[in-house]
C-alpha cells in the first residue's frame, strides 16, 4: 500500500476555554452523538431528542444549532466529507503529477482507496461510524444518490477523469459503471458489517481492512479493464 496519510492530532489549548471554544465543543459533541446514533439506527430510528440526551445537551440546543433532523444529518455527512474528498483529491492528484507517463489503474486505485482505508483503520470511533453511515446512504432509495452525490462527485469525477486515458477506447458509460460497482463494494467493505466472516466460515475477516484494500485494488483493477475492453461488449443471457 501507499504510505499511510499521517493523522495529526491536534494540540490542546491552554488556559481557560473561550466562549466561542465552548460552542464548538457542544457542536461538536451534538455532530458526534448524532454520527454514533444515525450509524446504529438509520436516519430514520433516530429522534432529536435521543441526539440531544446523548450529546448531553437540551434538545432546544440541537434545533439552534442545526434546526430540522436533516439538517442535523447533512451537517453530519458534510464533516467528514469534506475532510475525505480532499485527501482523495490530493492522493491522487500526486499520484499522477509523480508517475506522469507511467501511471497504472492499480496505482491509481491504491492512492484513492488508502485515505478512506487508513482513516477507519487509525481515524478513531467516529471515523468508523463514518463509514457505516456512508455505507447505509449509499444504499437509501429515499435520499442516498442525492446525498452521495452532492458530498462526494467532486473526487469520483476526478478519478475517473484521470482512469479514462488508461483504459483507451472506453466509453464514458463503462467508466460510469465501473465506478457504480467499485462503490459498492467500497462502502460495504468499510461498514464492516461481518458478512463475509460468517461466510468464509472465518477464513476472512471483514476487519481485516488491510487485506480488503489490498484485493479491492486488484478487483477493481481487473473490473475496469473487462468492462472498458472495446472488444468486449457487456452481454447478459438470460
Amino acid at each position: 500500500m501507499t504510505t499511510p496519510i499521517p493523522l495529526t492530532a491536534a494540540k490542546p489549548a491552554r488556559g481557560r476555554p473561550s466562549k466561542t471554544r465552548q460552542q464548538g465543543d457542544t457542536r461538536e459533541a451534538i455532530l458526534d452523538a448524532a454520527e454514533d446514533l444515525f450509524s446504529k439506527h438509520g436516519f430514520y430510528g433516530v429522534a432529536i431528542r435521543e441526539v440531544a440526551r446523548e450529546a448531553g445537551v437540551d434538545t432546544a440546543l440541537v434545533h439552534y444549532y442545526f434546526g430540522a433532523k436533516r439538517d442535523l444529518f447533512d451537517a453530519v455527512f458534510l464533516r467528514r466529507a469534506e475532510v475525505l474528498n480532499a485527501e482523495r483529491i490530493d492522493a491522487i492528484n500526486r499520484y499522477a503529477a509523480d508517475h506522469a507517463g507511467t501511471m497504472s489503474l492499480e496505482g491509481l486505485l491504491e492512492a484513492f482507496l488508502t485515505p478512506p482505508f487508513e482513516r477507519s483503520l487509525r481515524g478513531g470511533p467516529g471515523w468508523k461510524h463514518y463509514s457505516v453511515l456512508v455505507a447505509q446512504t449509499n444504499a437509501n432509495p429515499a435520499f442516498g444518490g442525492e446525498t452521495m452525490a452532492r458530498y462526494f462527485d467532486p473526487a469520483i469525477r476526478r478519478l475517473i477523469e484521470l482512469i479514462r486515458p488508461l483504459v483507451p477506447g472506453a466509453r464514458d458509460v463503462d467508466l460510469y459503471w465501473a465506478w457504480h460497482n467499485l462503490s459498492g463494494a467500497l462502502t460495504l467493505t468499510l461498514g464492516e458489517t461481518g458478512r463475509i466472516d460468517r461466510l468464509s466460515g472465518g477464513l476472512c475477516r471483514s476487519g481485516d481492512l488491510e487485506a480488503a484494500s489490498a484485493y479491492m485494488v486488484r478487483f477493481a483493477a481487473a473490473g475496469i479493464r473487462a468492462v472498458c475492453d472495446p472488444d468486449r461488449p457487456v452481454s447478459v443471457d438470460r
